[in-house]
């Protein structure tokens, strides 16, 4: 099999996992959150070894730099040795403070219906709003 030497953007942030979907990865590329230096770079631009990539993703910024050029998806294992997260430290922090603490949906039994006034004014005391 020959090797790549350069593959289209939106398929690469794809292929490693950065973006769900090749839509979102096209999307976030036409909207300009997706930047080499200071340009803003096209869905089809053709990636090759060794650029470094500021994307931004759910309001944070990220630096990744292409170690590795792959076409299509493979699991995470195999996707991470392809690029290598330069982003910096404050951001990470930034990223891991927003979603400490975090937790699941409230879920109520099937069947329970929604809750009377009497149940809701326990929760809200429980909860200490």
């Amino acid at each position: 099999m020959a090797e790549l030497t350069k593959v289209r953007l939106d398929k690469w942030l794809w292929s490693v996992r950065i973006f769900k979907s090749r839509t979102l990865a096209t999307d976030a590329c036409k909207s300009g959150k997706v930047k080499k230096g200071d340009s803003v770079l096209k869905p089809s631009y053709q990636l090759s070894r060794g650029e470094e990539l500021k994307v931004r993703k759910n309001g944070f910024n990220y630096v990744y730099k292409v170690v590795d050029l792959i076409n299509k998806r493979v699991s995470a294992d195999l996707a991470a040795p392809c690029y290598e997260n330069l982003t910096s430290e404050e951001e990470m922090n930034k990223h891991k403070d927003w979603y400490i603490g975090k937790g699941k949906t409230e879920i109520r039994d099937k069947g329970a219906g929604r809750p009377t006034k009497k149940d809701r004014r326990t929760i809200q005391r429980f909860k200490g709003d």
